[in-house]
């Protein structure tokens, strides 16, 4: 599986902000799909996971209200809608994907990566 995540870039506090992730080589309908963010000096931290089937979805309490995810099987896309942005969502973003099904919610059990897209928002 390859993830290409696109999307970011810098915005205000208050801005929305839409992550996009484009999945090939094995289609987004058999994987649970997530977003994961690493902020400067600190850990990788989940947002938000997706299962393969559209009807289940989990958020971090951080973003919860704020953050959307969303995938779209036709496309192999997956999304994440970010609204009422606050300077402490700064971070680079990365999607990942897990066969498992299991709608896990720690970074070291999604075995697919794509490269992050880095998210700035300023005060």
């Amino acid at each position: 599986v390859q993830l290409q995540a696109s999307g970011g870039g810098l915005v205000q506090a208050g801005d929305s902000l839409r992550l996009s992730c484009a999945a090939s080589g094995r289609t987004s309908s058999t994987l649970d799909m997530g977003w994961f963010r690493q902020a400067p000096g600190k850990e990788r931290e989940f947002v938000a996971v997706i299962s393969w089937s559209g009807y289940r979805i989990l958020y971090a309490d951080s973003v919860k209200g704020r953050f959307t995810i969303s995938k779209s099987n036709a496309k192999n896309t997956l999304y994440l809608q970010m609204n009422s942005l606050k300077p402490e969502d700064t971070a680079v973003y990365s999607c990942a994907a897990d066969p498992s099904g299991e709608l896990n919610t720690h970074w070291y059990e999604y075995g697919y990566w794509g490269q992050g897209t880095l998210v700035t928002v300023s005060s």
